[in-house]
């Protein structure tokens, strides 16, 4: 498995438990987490805990997670990655995060275009899957903007803080 991607802007590295604290800063705000299936982190050590959950799931080629550093500054602006892998139906589901002041600069797509592409290429997935909470419009914009196709709702599919959510099913194949 892969630990790292470069796009124009962007640096996506495996996280390592070195980036707890700034990932620490985009986990804790509630305007991130609103629509993650986490609780807004109180303490760097959740941090680094996710972290070594994410890893030990990567060393199993389960799923596997980056830091995204932007080029210029250094700075971690967010994660993405894939929430799971399925080899057997060659297809993966992803996830992304990004901090609140990196919003609306074209991160997002650009960091999970460079997903698509090491997923669709290198790993030859036939399909990549992501699921939004209908709420969810920023997310709902970048996957439109990367021609996902929206395939339906799925009612009360996870349950979050307590209570069942819906979830939008959005999918890529290869051949799209």
């Amino acid at each position: 498995m892969i630990t790292s991607l470069f796009t124009e802007r962007l640096y996506l590295r495996k996280m390592v438990p070195a980036d707890s604290a700034s990932l620490f800063k985009i986990w804790s705000d509630p305007d991130i987490t609103k629509f993650m299936n986490i609780s807004n982190f109180s303490n760097e050590g959740q941090a680094t805990e996710m972290i070594h959950y994410i890893n030990a799931l990567s060393k199993e080629n389960k799923a596997i997670r980056f830091s995204i550093i932007e080029l210029t500054s250094n700075e971690i602006i967010g994660s993405c990655g894939f929430n799971y892998f399925d080899f057997e139906n060659a297809k993966a589901e992803i996830g992304y995060d990004i901090a609140k002041q990196s919003w609306g600069k074209g991160y997002a797509p650009e960091a999970i275009s460079s997903l698509l592409n090491y997923g669709f290429e290198t790993i030859e997935m036939n399909r990549i899957e992501a699921k939004i909470e209908p709420g969810n419009i920023n997310s709902i914009k970048v996957l439109r903007k990367l021609n996902f196709t929206f395939e339906g709702t799925l009612r009360q599919a996870e349950k979050i803080h307590g209570k069942f959510i819906d979830l939008n099913m959005y999918s890529k194949l290869n051949t799209d």
